[in-house]
């Protein structure tokens, strides 16, 4: 299976927000994955605020679902805080779910 943003995004389905036990998918936390050829990936995210103590934890938990994908040789995650998360990031069926709707 050739790697792609579309499989990267369904393999970080498994990566779940420690704190609030969802995967980070879902929450809206994945910003943009680029891929090369060559099985680079790199991810850029969010956090559901600036001083969420987890980051070191969520990046660990990318690089271990990533990782492992034949064909995958390095696995990037950078942070970033611009635009901020809000709730209306989240997928409209976990916000369905968490009554957010």
């Amino acid at each position: 299976m050739m790697l792609s943003p579309e499989l990267v995004k369904e393999l970080l389905r498994d990566v779940y927000d420690p704190e609030l036990r969802l995967n980070v998918v879902d929450l809206g936390l994945v910003y943009e994955i680029a891929c090369t050829p060559e099985g680079e990936v790199d991810v850029l995210m969010t956090l559901t605020s600036p001083g969420c103590p987890v980051d070191d934890e969520i990046a660990r938990q990318v690089y271990d679902a990533l990782s492992g994908f034949p064909g995958v040789r390095r696995v990037g995650v950078r942070f970033t805080f611009e635009p901020p998360w809000t709730p209306e990031r989240m997928s409209e069926e976990l916000r369905a779910e968490l009554g957010l709707d």
